[in-house]
């Protein structure tokens, strides 16, 4: 194996890191045991393939992992850190790869596959072409949508597939997924994406392994991430299930309990198992030492405090206070330095959010002093002080609120609602000038959402769990990421206040969102048949698991779930709509209306209703009546951005490109992110013949979807019109190499071959776009076309 190349001159980064290697203490055996392990080759059984190392929280796992990436660091090893932030196998993967071609050891072929899941997960509506697909088509359509699972849509289809768009090749979901959305392969990445990207991850790992010493990656909070992970990390070891990994691979695990045996039992020689104990006498001397105490009364009482856990240790020797006090417990000597009353209490109350800021200090202590937020994200036990998002450690702050919440139960309660007031004031902020659809999406306000949830479960546990519960509809609805946050709200509440009721639920919600993510029909079970919810609420959770079946385009169990939420709730209008989008999306037109209709009638002037009718409308060829609808719809809702998008594209076909252009605009204005409004506006642009203007709109699209083979066929496009053909080539090659089975930019990138002379590789191109989708009926056309001109009829592909 090549050596490692070393760098010309360390970084600031590097020193800092180095300095604080040099400082670190103990855990000598453990980073003997981990050097020691790349001194034995791969192939003697006293190699290790697996370290897992477990202990109580504050124990050192994370510090001493950290030590083990340098040690790794140290041989040349390519590394890679992973923790709770990555959310499914796919997300783990994503920051493998990131991580990788940061270090310029990119996994190309992983990157294309993840391009292509991700915008099936994150897709936008493409325009569909003109006219109905044949019923073959549109079966197949539906057979292959059906075996992709869930695909959310966002954009001018405003909340699902239509199967008949997927049936027009290349039109329908052709900025989306290609045009290829009936292929086998892309269906198996939709339905099963570990299944479909572990074996080229394994393929990558062996290519990237031939040009490093060692690979090793790093899993830090296992605790959290096991229930995801297990099942997939045995499986990556196990022979022959998803390929041969490479013997230079180690993978390290730190958690707080150790490995499940019914995963990890096969797999014991591969491992070395690390029990971290807290710090003997010797190594918290050492440490003590090293932060300036050495008065041996303090050393001693610190001993005895901390029982060697090193963050009490760091802890206490900052804050030693006073020796002797026998009746002294561990909250107090965390304060004991200090002998301000006011400070100790004020300390004790800002253990109660999650989370600190400036604010947040003001909310927890109404009554303290300036310079109070200084003096406590200085305190040695809170963590990210310089992140705008410090924390107690749990260690120090599990105590905390233990002691607070038996010592004085009205207190602890008046102090949790304060704060979800505080919290709720934040959430609303955030919802101004939103979407309502989209919120659970919104960082800012599903964090503010979810701590007033947080705080008015610590102060009401029983009370107030009726609404978390309807609270976390919405979010398993709207978004899978973040149905797993408010889950674990839930059995972060439990543990904090010590409910049994809570905790279950969070470990049960959790469980199933894990099992069968990225879907929530799980979840969606355990609210109905649990929750104990009233008619309207349960109304509510069958809509959205309407929603969901009609995403993984099960229509007839979306018609149902609709049905038996109207049974329960007859006005509610939100499962008319739903039940208006299925019936839609099945060509059922007329039904869809009807539907729509008896929404109006509950919910007359709702701009969504009239959205939806301007939608179904603009599927029917009926593009003036579209107009008026979406004209309507934005009268009343004017900040929508999909409602000017969709009217954009209408008023584009019938032939008003001025004010289409301006519906664009003002979409892109009220969304800038809004990529989809960005690639029909750079299409408008083209034809107009602005193609600088196109193209800084598609430089534009392609920082939001990097991966997006769509935007650079697009670009394509624009070279084309405007006679570039050589970059045209180069744009629709591109666009390929993403997605090597977009029929469109086969097809398109013939007629630039064509202009160029080049008519061989324009057949070729259209060959091969047949070959992907045989109903390209376009393509056809065009084939046969060239092949009249060159003097013969082409065989029938």
């Amino acid at each position: 194996m090549p050596a490692p190349t070393e760098p010309r001159h360390l970084s600031l980064q590097q020193i800092a890191e180095a300095r604080h290697s040099a400082a670190f203490v103990g855990r000598t055996a453990e980073l003997d045991l981990f050097r020691g392990n790349f001194d034995v080759r791969p192939e003697d059984p006293r190699h290790r393939f697996v370290f897992h190392v477990h202990g109580h929280a504050g124990v050192g796992k994370t510090s001493l992992v950290r030590q083990w990436a340098h040690a790794a660091d140290e041989r040349g090893a390519l590394t890679a850190w992973i923790d709770e932030t990555a959310e499914s196998v796919p997300e783990v993967l994503a920051s493998v790869a990131a991580q990788f071609a940061a270090r310029r050891r990119p996994l190309k072929a992983l990157d294309r596959l993840l391009g292509i899941h991700q915008r099936a997960l994150h897709a936008t509506a493409g325009e569909p072409g003109d006219g109905e697909p044949s019923p073959g088509a549109l079966a197949a359509a539906q057979a292959g949508l059906i075996a992709a699972g869930t695909v959310p849509v966002v954009g001018a289809l405003a909340g699902g597939i239509d199967p008949a768009a997927v049936a027009r090749g290349a039109g329908g979901l052709r900025a989306v997924l290609g045009g290829r959305a009936r292929q086998r392969e892309e269906a198996g990445l939709l339905a099963e994406p570990v299944r479909a990207l572990t074996p080229v991850f394994v393929t990558e790992l062996a290519r990237i392994a031939d040009t490093v010493p060692w690979i090793v990656l790093l899993c830090d909070t296992y605790e959290r991430t096991a229930p995801l992970l297990d099942g997939w990390l045995t499986d990556l070891l196990t022979p022959r299930r998803h390929g041969e990994l490479p013997a230079n691979l180690v993978l390290v695990l730190a958690g707080r309990r150790r490995l499940d045996p019914a995963h990890w039992a096969p797999h014991t020689r591969l491992t070395a198992d690390i029990a971290l104990a807290p710090f003997t006498e010797p190594e918290s001397r050492r440490l003590l030492h090293g932060q300036g105490v050495v008065d041996e009364t303090v050393v001693r009482e610190v001993l005895r405090l901390s029982g060697g856990l090193p963050v009490l240790v760091s802890t206490l020797a900052a804050n030693p206070g006073a020796a002797g006090d026998a009746s002294a417990t561990a909250v107090e000597r965390f304060l004991s330095g200090e002998t301000d009353p006011e400070r100790r209490a004020a300390a004790l109350a800002c253990a109660l959010p999650r989370r600190l800021d400036r604010d947040l200090v003001a909310v927890a202590v109404p009554d303290g002093g300036p310079g109070l937020h200084d003096w406590l994200i200085a305190l040695p036990f809170v963590a990210g002080r310089h992140s705008g998002r410090a924390r107690y450690h749990e260690v120090v702050r599990a105590p905390m609120l233990r002691l607070q919440r038996l010592a004085s139960p009205r207190t602890w309660c008046a102090a949790h609602d304060r704060l979800a007031d505080a919290f709720a004031a934040r959430r609303d902020a955030a919802a101004e000038g939103g979407d309502p659809d989209r919120l659970w999406t919104e960082e800012a306000w599903r964090d503010a959402a979810l701590d007033a949830l947080y705080h008015r479960l610590c102060a009401h546990p029983r009370a107030a769990l009726p609404e978390a519960l309807r609270a976390g509809t919405d979010a398993c609805h709207q978004d899978p990421v973040a149905a797993r946050h408010w889950a674990r709200t839930l059995a972060e509440a439990g543990e904090d206040t010590g409910s049994a009721v809570l905790r279950d639920w969070g470990r049960d919600l959790l469980a199933a969102l894990t099992d069968h993510a990225p879907r929530a029909t799980a979840a969606f079970g355990l609210l109905l048949t649990r929750a104990g919810l009233d008619d309207t609420s349960r109304a509510a959770v069958l809509v959205a698991r309407g929603w969901d079946h009609f995403r993984a385009v099960e229509f007839e169990a979306a018609l149902a779930d609709h049905g038996r939420a109207l049974a329960l709730d007859p006005r509610s209008a939100r499962a008319h709509q739903g039940r208006a989008v299925v019936l839609r999306a099945t060509g059922a037109y007329e039904g869809a209306l009807a539907a729509l209709d008896l929404a109006d009638e509950i919910a007359p002037d709702r701009a969504w209703a009239v959205r939806e009718r301007g939608e179904t409308y603009r599927r029917m060829g009926r593009a003036r009546d579209a107009l008026a609808a979406l004209d309507r719809a934005h009268v009343l809702d004017p900040a929508d951005p999909v409602t000017l998008a969709s009217r954009g594209l209408v008023r584009q076909r019938l032939g008003n490109p001025e004010d289409a252009l301006d519906d664009f605009d003002r979409a892109v204005a009220l969304w800038p992110e809004y990529h989809w409004a960005l690639v029909r506006r750079a299409h408008l642009r083209s034809v107009r013949g602005d193609p600088a203007g196109a193209l800084a709109d598609l430089d534009r699209a392609a920082e939001l979807a990097p991966r997006a083979a769509g935007i650079a066929g697009e670009r394509g496009d624009v070279y084309r019109t405007a006679g570039r053909f050589e970059e045209a080539v180069a744009a629709y090659g591109r666009a390929l190499d993403l997605d090597p089975e977009y029929a469109w930019a086969h097809g398109s990138r013939a007629l630039a071959y064509e202009a160029l002379g080049r008519r061989d590789e324009a057949l070729g191109d259209l060959d091969r776009a047949l070959e992907i989708d045989p109903e390209y009926t376009w393509a056809r056309q065009q084939r046969e076309r060239l092949a009249e001109d060159r003097g013969h009829r082409p065989d029938t592909p």
